[in-house]
């Protein structure tokens, strides 16, 4: 079976931002016929002359699953700086720029992060009619891919950590993937140490020695002024494997632990306070509501595609010799495809009681079981090995709901067959075209846990977000910083939407403006919003007036995607 593509957005939907835009150069005209007075740029108490940026990926500019030289140029401790310079009394920048726009890092030639996505029109995207109405099935599709796509020649990064690494000390030390104590910890930035794993290949670049800590390097250049933005890789690392919660399992990414997080945060502001520097420290956003988790349907399942709908019947006799058994434990799990909508995929839920033993030994006690399989060519005497594996693969799946959150990667899984699963079950006697057919991801092998975060993990995730964000609040309140409240300016995004130089932003993937390809990090435009909430916070907590001073900066001057051919 094909990979279905589910992140489908519509070249219709383009050509209404088109003439949306056209209509917001007209109100601008428009308005320009009645001039705002803005009132004299006042700098207030703080001190910006000496600029660091501390913090992950939303420090450094990281952009379209990767960092790439304009994504840095454009990140918001850039857009910062350049206001504290042109404005008040901000001095240089510094940033270890990457060496081009292609985005990924080598380690001595050895490619340890991939190129940067970018949008391209998938050919084979076009739908034929359907019999039902379904708004989202309009036309070509536009899908954010690496530059290892049909439609170009692969492209090399060219940023080498152990071979060209620029000359610091940097004033934008945000680092990709960084928790909340990898900021204290020592040997982070060692080279030696990146292929086990201890240390960080970003900030390999910028550390000033091997044994240096995130945190030292930025106390060492005595700052007047700060931003602190750390905590998200905490939870989100632990979103992003779907709750992975197998300690044996690659994706196995924990939520840091509430005594480690507070310990490690406290040291950080503490040892800035020491400094005597001015700041705006960030709180964590709910990580639930960005495009990762919200663009790929729970119910994707089409049947006016022609990959799938001839399964349905069979899919629909599968489980309705299992549904009588779902039925009796918990009828909530019964599996039931339509051939008139869109139906859920099948996901394997761990807070489910497992009933594997359940079903095989029903199985194996339904006279009919021996006539039902040899529907599939196996003969009576495979009755208990099959039962064995129907209560195996289903003992704890269901359907999802729209209380489940879909990661963006699952989209290019759902609809494609196992391998790992297809030899496993031909190790157990099946044979290669029946164990195919039942390793269909969704569909006849339930999505595995990395694939879905559902509603006891999503809790989890939420009341992690919600304690790191006290102790976050508390400590800018007890020191005087200012506060940029992500958390609220995110779900602003994803319910109204935020408007800005005569643009609504919205948490949609690519046609909201305001996130980039990889579904978690903003674009440039999100980064420069970031920026006015940020220079607004300032505003409040130093008397400055960025914003009634008409010293935001213009969203609309910065791009939302780059195309592939910026190197």
């Amino acid at each position: 079976m094909k990979t279905i593509k589910y992140i489908a957005l519509s070249l219709l939907t383009l050509g209404m931002m088109s003439c949306e835009n056209e209509l917001v150069d007209d109100l601008r005209d428009r308005n320009s016929e009645d001039p705002i007075i803005n009132e004299e740029f006042t700098q207030g108490i703080a001190d910006f002359s000496n600029y660091i940026a501390i913090g992950n990926s939303l420090t450094a500019g990281y952009t379209d699953n990767a960092l790439y030289r304009i994504s840095q140029e454009n990140s918001t401790p850039a857009i910062l700086a350049q206001q504290f310079a042109t404005l008040a009394n901000g001095g240089d920048f510094n940033q270890p720029l990457t060496n081009d726009n292609i985005g990924g890092l080598l380690y001595g030639g050895t490619p340890i992060a991939s190129p940067r996505l970018y949008v391209y029109v998938d050919p084979d995207s076009n739908e034929d009619s359907c019999p039902y109405p379904n708004p989202d099935r309009t036309g070509p599709s536009i899908l954010g891919v690496s530059p290892e796509d049909p439609n170009s020649n692969p492209i090399a990064p060219t940023t080498d950590i152990i071979m060209n690494n620029p000359t610091g000390p940097f004033n934008n030390l945000g680092v990709p993937g960084a928790k909340s104590f990898h900021l204290l910890a020592p040997g982070y930035g060692d080279p030696s140490g990146v292929l086990a794993g201890t240390a960080n290949p970003y900030f390999v670049r910028m550390a000033s020695n091997p044994s240096t800590t995130v945190l030292a390097d930025a106390v060492a250049q005595n700052p007047t002024f700060f931003s602190l933005w750390i905590g998200n890789n905490d939870v989100l690392g632990y979103a992003l494997s779907g709750g992975e919660s197998n300690t044996a399992s690659s994706d196995y990414n924990p939520i840091t632990d509430t005594a480690t997080f507070t310990t490690a945060y406290n040291t950080i502001v503490n040892t800035l306070v020491g400094t005597g520097a001015d700041g705006i420290i960030g709180n964590i956003p709910n990580i639930t509501s960005i495009p990762h988790f919200t663009t790929v349907p729970y119910a994707p399942l089409d049947p006016c595609n022609p990959d799938f709908a001839p399964q349905i019947p069979l899919l629909n006799s599968i489980f309705g010799a299992l549904n009588p058994i779902f039925s009796a434990v918990d009828p909530s799990r019964a599996i039931v495809f339509s051939e008139t909508e869109a139906s859920p995929v099948i996901i394997r839920d761990e807070s489910l009681a497992d009933i594997s033993s359940i079903i095989t030994a029903q199985l194996n006690a339904s006279p009919t079981f021996p006539a039902f399989i040899a529907q599939f060519g196996l003969p009576a005497s495979a009755a208990p090995l099959a039962a064995n594996l129907l209560g195996a693969t289903y003992g704890q799946s269901r359907q999802a709901t729209e209380e489940d959150l879909l990661v963006l990667p699952s989209s290019n899984v759902i609809g494609t067959i196992n391998t790992s699963n297809v030899t496993a079950l031909v190790g157990q006697g099946l044979p290669q075209a029946l164990a195919a057919q039942f390793s269909v991801e969704g569909i006849s092998l339930p999505l595995a846990d990395k694939w879905v975060l559902i509603p006891s993990e999503q809790n989890e995730i939420s009341t992690a977000i919600d304690s790191f964000n006290t102790i976050i609040e508390s400590a800018a309140s007890a020191n005087g910083f200012a506060f940029l409240d992500a958390n609220t300016l995110l779900d602003q995004l994803s319910t109204t939407g935020i408007t800005s130089s005569g643009y609504i932003l919205t948490s949609d993937l690519v046609t909201g403006g305001a996130f980039s390809l990889d579904g978690v990090h903003p674009n440039s435009r999100g980064y420069a919003l970031i920026a006015n909430e940020m220079l607004k916070a300032i505003d409040l907590a130093y008397g400055s007036n960025f914003k009634n001073s008409g010293n935001l900066v213009d969203i609309s001057n910065y791009s939302t995607t780059y195309s592939p051919t910026l190197q």
